[in-house]
């Protein structure tokens, strides 16, 4: 039997479901193309921005920063200061070829003893044994009574600044400088010794700030030198030789070795007259012409003393006259018994004197030290001790220590002493410049007393803390052989008055610190607190903390107490002048000692 072969065809209509199935998986095709298409696009977007991202964060910048701006230069003669490796935000001026640098900047960076009188538009500097002086807009200038000349102006005021020539300045400071331009600036030198240097290990960058986004300060040469200010983790802080300052990695930086900075440069020597004997100086108040022959009466029962301080002049008026109460025949007579006078000049007595307008002048300031030291020349005096007290510093600013100096070269060049007195130190007295003082003057007197006073809180007029810091302060400023350490003769008794029913005020009792009685006191000299203490029945007792005896007592309803100064408290004082190598001891005020307190006295300056 035959077989048929079967085969499978489409049918019409499978034909048809076929076809249609394809037109419809290409329909669909052709419509996901596009979108696939933008998909991929919008990926390939992304990846180069990632990608963009990624490469930019790693290339470094190649902006360079507008170094005018870094320079802080805004006037065509402009020049900037780079100090001690740092940019001052104000500039100095560079007029024909010469830096010139504001005063400020010249007195609190470089030299503060220049001293810029702006009244009368004089710049003064004292040397150890010279005054040199320079009027503005001159290029020349006097050292002492010799005239000299520089070929620049030295002083320059443009808009009320006054502007003073960098090499006049180098000429009496320690500095040196170095003028670069493109922009322009000058590299100060004000510190000397060890710094770090090393090269650049190959050409580079110097970034203003650590990051390779920062903007390039300078393109730097393979081996430039460069000093090494901080080094980081990743960067290095960094000066060029011609000052830029900026970072750079610390793969480029080349082996470090220690330079030493020095300047041939001589600093001025002072010299003092110094004496071979322990000082034992008394303030002696004189407030009338008269007084002075009591002299005799006054010493007669002192031991030691081989200097004594009449207050014999004062400031008198603004033009920088003194009141002259001043005796030779007083003077003679401490001669003749071996004694030093020192005339007191104060500025305390006439109230009317403005001292910071005399002293802020040069005119009535130098008028003022020729009328000491005529006076010292007239009554043959040994010294000048000077008492200014209550200044303002900012009234007076520097005039005060510019005084100080114009005052020494005279007294030097005449033969006298000249000691200064002086409150112990604080933060509001810093402007007395105790110092500058000491390279000056022969003696810084330390006022170790007042350390409570009329109008203050009660308490010791000088207790031994007091007095042992005060010293201690001093000393981190004047040598010890320059110091004399002030010690009072008197005690102050402080009253304690209740206050009347009437007086008191509801409100104000209610408050916490309000002190139901009125506080007064009264300074007494050494005999009259004894009396004063036997009188009432007080017995004195010892306080370690202060090292002196204190008592009180209440009589008619005041309760009176007395931080009491005596032989006990006063050793104790002698003893920190021994223990600390000091030229010496003063007391205020010759009256006020017992005559037994000399017996102490003379222990511990063996005169």
């Amino acid at each position: 039997m035959e077989r048929t072969q079967r085969t499978n065809r489409p049918t019409n209509g499978n034909r048809n479901r076929n076809r249609n199935r394809n037109r419809r998986r290409n329909r669909k095709n052709t419509k996901l193309a596009p979108v696939i298409v933008v998909i991929v696009l919008i990926l390939l977007v992304l990846l180069i921005a990632v990608g963009t991202k990624i490469i930019q964060k790693y290339i470094p910048s190649k902006e360079h920063q507008d170094m005018t701006e870094y320079y802080h230069l805004q006037a065509d003669d402009d020049i900037s200061l780079v100090v001690d490796h740092e940019v001052l935000e104000t500039p100095g001026k560079y007029i024909d070829g010469e830096v010139y640098v504001d005063y400020e900047t010249v007195h609190d960076r470089f030299n503060d003893r220049f001293y810029w009188d702006a009244n009368e538009n004089v710049l003064l500097y004292t040397l150890p044994d010279n005054l040199v002086t320079v009027a503005a807009g001159s290029n020349t200038y006097q050292v002492g009574k010799e005239n000299q000349s520089a070929d620049y102006t030295i002083v320059r005021n443009d808009s009320n600044t006054m502007y003073l020539a960098l090499d006049f300045v180098e000429q009496y400071t320690n500095i040196t400088h170095e003028v670069y331009e493109d922009p322009n600036r000058t590299v100060i030198n004000t510190v000397w010794g060890d710094v770090d240097t090393a090269p650049a290990k190959k050409a580079t960058q110097l970034r203003l700030k650590g990051g390779i986004k920062s903007p390039i300060v300078k393109d730097l040469e393979k081996g430039e030198t460069l000093t090494i200010l901080d080094a980081g983790d990743s960067w290095t802080k960094a000066m060029t030789e011609d000052g830029v300052i900026g970072y750079l990695k610390n793969k480029f930086v080349g082996k470090v070795t220690t330079e030493t900075l020095n300047n041939d440069f001589t600093e001025p020597e002072f010299t003092h007259i110094s004496k071979d004997f322990t000082i034992e100086m008394a303030w002696h108040q004189v407030t009338t012409k008269d007084a002075n022959s009591t002299i005799a009466t006054v010493l007669q029962n002192t031991k030691g003393i081989n200097v004594i301080a009449p207050t014999w002049f004062y400031l008198n008026d603004n033009n920088g006259n003194i009141a002259n109460l001043a005796s030779l025949d007083y003077v003679n007579y401490c001669h003749q018994n071996n004694i030093e006078v020192w005339g007191l000049v104060s500025n305390l007595e006439n109230k009317e004197v403005d001292t910071a307008a005399v002293l802020t002048h040069t005119s009535t300031r130098q008028y003022l030290v020729n009328q000491i030291i005529s006076a010292a020349i007239q009554y043959d005096l040994d010294g000048i001790n000077l008492d200014f007290e209550s200044l303002n510093s900012e009234a007076v600013g520097d005039s005060y220590i510019q005084f100080i100096r114009e005052l020494s070269l005279k007294c030097a060049n005449n033969g006298v002493v000249l000691s200064v007195d002086n409150y112990v130190p604080s933060a509001y007295t810093a402007f007395y410049d105790r110092e500058e003082q000491a390279n000056f003057a022969d003696y810084v007197v330390i006022m170790g007393y007042d350390e409570h006073y009329a109008g203050s809180d009660e308490g010791s007029v000088a207790s031994i803390g007091f007095v042992t810091n005060g010293v201690a302060d001093t000393l981190k400023e004047v040598p010890a052989d320059q110091i004399i350490l002030g010690c009072p003769f008197y005690t102050r008794i402080w009253a304690e008055t209740p206050k009347a029913d009437d007086e008191e005020d509801t409100t104000a009792a209610a408050a916490e610190d309000y002190v139901p009685y009125d506080l007064t006191s009264e300074a007494v000299g050494m005999d009259t607190v004894q009396k004063r203490l036997e009188l009432n029945g007080a017995t004195p007792t010892w306080s370690e903390e202060d090292g002196q005896n204190y008592a009180e007592y209440v009589n008619d309803g005041v309760t009176y107490k007395v931080w009491i100064e005596d032989a006990a408290s006063l050793e104790k004082k002698l003893e920190v002048m021994k223990s600390n190598k000091l030229a010496g001891i003063s007391f205020w005020k010759l009256g006020f000692e017992t005559d037994s307190i000399w017996d102490t006295i003379i222990k511990y300056t063996n005169n």
